[in-house]
């Protein structure tokens, strides 16, 4: 079955739906040879919605199956497991659904043709709840007091009123994804489907032009003696912006800053860091992705000329590797020379702070070398500054200019490291400045790693991420903004 067949069939089974007809629209679902997740996902809700919760929990894996990332598929698997008292799995798919939340307060599943925005403090509340079907009545309050700390001003009442619930140790209701609403086909691929006239019925129309003496069927002549206007620049080259360059391998993005690209997509880099970090477009979306990832891709001066969007690379794209993929053989002589810039003379420091980012070091750099490029990351003096080597302080875990740095570096796996900072009290008897914004305009996204706010609202700024990019915390949110919606106003000594 071809792409636009399965396209022809979402379109109806959803018009079915929409008309109340869900027998007829489940028929036609199950009819579809080539299911996609979304597809997979819209089956497991309405055999839910029809009590059929064997079948429920077939299309759910099957979603799963095909897209281990998505969240709100989880979330539906557990609600079924639930309604069949099965609360062990029930409990571990609720505990998976928040895990892919990835410490996000929302998903808004518009984008991707679903009306739905999964919440972290409904799924915590979900996890509360069967928690309180197997008797843990102290986790239970633990995963709802979590629960606040994502809530939002529409959800908290439901909070608030599980947690007096378990109290008393009293069962409440569990949060339930409205069955009928179902991912829909993208609108823009499902109006192509539509056949075009693109001739036209004929029009007679007379011409002014006095000396156009022609009769019959013509275009219509231009009505300025200086000749036609030049065609208008198409709009897809105007708003390619950056170099173009090809994904080589998979990036699964771990912090709100960094973007995920699969091998063949086609990025555009704006910057490029000293620590091997790319500021890259993709899809009308900015992120961070390693450069040694990207390969520079050539678009001739023609093709430019020709108006034309340029074609994907020819060759086949390498195999989906895993975080830390050892390049394919077809691939091995333009990797190893990438790489050879960028790891084997020197380390990945990936540094977990209040925020993530990374610094590249050279391989048996000393610590003041390191703590150097921390520090200037930061823009704090290095005495504030404390590392480790796990996310607990301890004397063993902590580096400092005592450490044998060859027994850190000896930790190093594929030329990375992951360490931890933190700050601690400086000789003065005062912490770090911290800065303040204040919110020029209002700035509102559905995208759940940035960060929505107000005009007039105060921000603190955590990173900048790039030259148009900040990240910072407002009203109990954390996330990445445009840097010209605000101005630096406050800075703050903080004491203890």
């Amino acid at each position: 079955m071809s792409f636009l067949d399965t396209l022809r069939q979402w379109d109806e089974a959803i018009t079915c739906a929409d008309r109340e007809d869900l027998s007829e629209a489940l028929r036609i679902f199950l009819s579809i040879q080539e299911k996609n997740s979304k597809i997979c996902f819209d089956i497991g809700c309405l055999h839910l919605l029809n009590q059929d919760f064997d079948a429920a929990e077939k299309a759910f894996d099957c979603s799963i199956q095909k897209d281990e990332h998505l969240a709100i598929a989880f979330f539906q698997r557990g609600i079924t497991f639930y309604r069949k008292q099965r609360y062990e799995e029930s409990l571990a798919d609720f505990q998976r659904a928040f895990k892919a939340l990835r410490g996000n307060h929302l998903i808004d599943y518009k984008a991707l043709g679903l009306r739905y925005i999964l919440y972290a403090c409904e799924v915590l509340h979900n996890m509360a709840l069967v928690e309180a079907q197997l008797g843990n009545w102290d986790k239970a309050q633990e995963h709802l007091a979590k629960a606040l700390d994502y809530k939002t001003e529409a959800k908290l009442n439901i909070i608030d009123k599980a947690l007096q619930s378990t109290l008393k140790q009293k069962l409440f209701k569990p949060v339930q994804f409205p069955t009928k609403v179902l991912f829909k086909p993208n609108k823009n691929y499902v109006a192509e489907l539509e056949k075009k006239d693109y001739l036209g019925k004929a029009k007679v129309v007379a011409s002014v032009v006095p000396q156009d003496a022609f009769s019959g069927f013509a275009p219509l002549q231009p009505q300025v003696e200086d000749g036609p206007a030049r065609p208008k620049e198409p709009e897809v080259l105007r708003a390619l912006q950056g170099e173009p360059h090809t994904v080589l391998f998979e990036f699964v993005p771990e912090t709100s800053d960094e973007l995920a690209v699969v091998p063949g997509n086609i990025v555009f880099v704006l910057q490029k860091g000293a620590d091997n970090w790319a500021s890259v477009v993709f899809n009308e979306r900015r992120g961070l992705v390693p450069y040694n990832y990207l390969e520079p891709l050539e678009i001739s001066l023609a093709s430019k000329q020709n108006k034309r969007v340029p074609a994907p690379p020819s060759r086949e794209a390498p195999t989906r590797p895993a975080r830390n993929p050892a390049p394919s053989d077809s691939n091995r002589g333009n990797t190893q020379r990438q790489d050879s810039q960028t790891t084997d003379n020197s380390y990945i420091v990936k540094v977990h702070y209040t925020f993530n980012f990374a610094v590249s070091v050279p391989r048996g750099s000393p610590y003041a070398t390191l703590i150097e490029k921390i520090s200037k990351r930061l823009s704090l003096p290095a005495a504030v500054i404390t590392l480790s080597l796990t996310s607990e302080v301890s004397e063993q875990s902590v580096i400092n200019a005592d450490t044998d740095m060859e027994s850190v570096w000896s930790q190093a796996s594929g030329g990375r490291i992951t360490l931890w900072c933190k700050t601690k009290e400086q000789t003065d008897g005062t912490l770090q400045k911290e800065i303040v914004l204040l919110a020029l305009h209002t700035y509102e996204s559905s995208n759940p790693e940035d960060l929505s706010f107000n005009e007039g609202d105060e921000i603190t700024l955590l990173s900048r991420v790039n030259q148009d990019w900040m990240e910072g915390h407002c009203n109990g949110n954390t996330g990445i903004f445009p840097a010209s919606f605000v101005k630096e106003v406050i800075y703050l000594n903080i004491s203890e």
